[in-house]
């Protein structure tokens, strides 16, 4: 079943899940049936994927019980705006035939809108309708961070972020810890980038076990949510097994000294990054 993290809210999540992004349609519900078997019990959806009715009726399908599987969804900033999001939000719980979401986040803050603040405000009145149990924000930058924190005295219990052994995001991890923040990451594996560098080969072949796994380890240490997508079911099943090991203090130190910095990213700059119109 693997770990849980607890937020400061109390509530706990599992560390390792199964995110959808990217999964199409017509693949989705055997994809999401297929981590549920391979003993996956959370589900990382946004309105975005285009999904969440497929996902919908995996959850619906499936034998595990309902409470046993945390889901969490986001809203796309052409969705921002207070009440837009609460619409948002009603749609998503519809479609994926849920009356509650574990986790509820804004998906990235499209800064030149100007609503992130306001819709976060949203994602509070959503908490206090028990339409959501927890939200938080993804791609959000410290000063966003704080702004939210300034603004509303309502601290995000996480922030998803792309974080991979070639993009570490230090200093953003300090901060996420200080404010008692936990970091998810996507794109935990760098969209497997960096599993074919000799350091993490070597420590492959020292534990017996593949790049991806001493990755996916190595994420887990650090008390990162992760949130690997495979389309193959075999590698699935292979990235849900990393409990039964640890890293040694010199693999850690060298998987550390892979870091790229900015040149490592993978992903956007947030802050600069052009709203699609649909």
């Amino acid at each position: 079943m693997g770990g849980l993290i607890e937020f400061s809210d109390g509530q706990e999540i599992p560390q390792l899940g199964f995110g959808v992004a990217g999964i199409l349609p017509e693949n989705t519900q055997g994809m999401v049936e297929a981590a549920l078997d391979a003993g996956y019990r959370m589900i990382d959806n946004a309105s975005i994927y285009k999904n969440e009715v497929e996902v919908g009726r995996a959850l619906a399908k499936s034998a595990v019980a309902a409470d046993d599987i945390f889901i969490t969804s986001k809203v796309w900033p052409l969705d921002f705006g207070f009440d837009n999001v609460i619409k948002a939000c009603h749609k998503s719980l519809a479609d994926l035939q849920r009356k509650q979401f574990d986790l509820y986040l804004l998906h990235w803050p499209a800064p030149s809108l100007g609503l992130y603040v306001e819709s976060w405000k949203a994602l509070i009145e959503l908490r206090k309708l028990g339409l959501v149990k927890s939200i938080g924000v993804s791609n959000f930058y410290p000063n966003q961070l704080q702004e939210l924190i300034d603004e509303t005295g309502v601290v995000p219990v996480i922030n998803q972020i792309e974080l991979h052994p070639y993009y570490q995001r230090r200093d953003e991890k300090k901060f996420h810890n200080a404010h008692n923040i936990v970091t998810e990451c996507w794109s935990p594996l760098g969209r497997a980038t960096c599993l074919e560098d000799d350091v993490l080969v070597g420590i492959a072949q020292k534990h017996g076990k593949t790049p991806a796994q001493i990755v996916l380890r190595w994420q887990i240490e650090q008390g990162n949510v992760i949130i690997p997508r495979s389309r193959n079911v075999g590698r699935m099943q292979q990235n849900f097994d990393v409990f039964g090991f640890a890293l040694h203090d010199e693999d850690k130190a060298k998987i550390v000294g892979l870091d790229k910095g900015l040149d490592g990213r993978l992903g956007p700059d947030f802050d600069l990054e052009e709203l699609p119109n649909d």
